[in-house]
């Protein structure tokens, strides 16, 4: 397990540029809202935490993860923020549904990186059972919108920074 003994909301504050300058995007999936909800308050927690503005994070909500892909494209190509965290949550059933909704969101989030040149950053649960989700949620592992919300800021920085417009 990728986060047994780690905790996804740890991080070093030096470690990680101010968010004050950037604006960021999060889509956030209406399907399992328990986990999704929380992942969500994870990551405007952090963002506001490292500097970022409250008017600069807009929040949009979509039906369920599949959905994710669009609109973090339409957010990215809107031209109004520097980074976009896609939260979602998906918990495998009965079904190869699972497979086939994990696959395409991943794909799609990081199509939309390449796209655009805009970071998306890949905040979906993808479990075996809503015990690991609540635990990845800000459960014992901490809260996987945290960790995304870190990413986020990181690569807008980066991508500011080899653009020339960075501090």
């Amino acid at each position: 397990m990728a986060t047994a003994g780690k905790n996804l909301s740890d991080y070093t504050e030096a470690d990680v540029p101010s968010a004050a300058p950037y604006r960021f995007g999060i889509v956030t999936s209406e399907w399992n809202a328990e986990i999704t909800d929380a992942l969500l308050s994870g990551a405007e927690e952090t963002l506001k935490k490292l500097g970022a503005l409250p008017k600069n994070i807009v929040s949009l909500r979509v039906p369920g993860s599949f959905e994710l892909p669009a609109a973090a494209l339409w957010l990215a190509e809107s031209g109004k923020i520097d980074a976009v965290i896609a939260v979602g949550s998906v918990i495998q059933g009965e079904t190869r549904h699972f497979e086939f909704v994990c696959q395409a969101v991943a794909q799609g989030v990081k199509d939309v990186s390449i796209k655009t040149g805009i970071p998306a950053i890949f905040c979906v649960l993808t479990d075996d059972n809503i015990s690991q989700a609540r635990d990845r949620s800000g459960g014992r592992h901490g809260n996987k919108g945290a960790e995304a919300a870190v990413a986020a800021v990181k690569m807008a920085a980066l991508r500011a920074s080899l653009s020339g417009t960075g501090n």
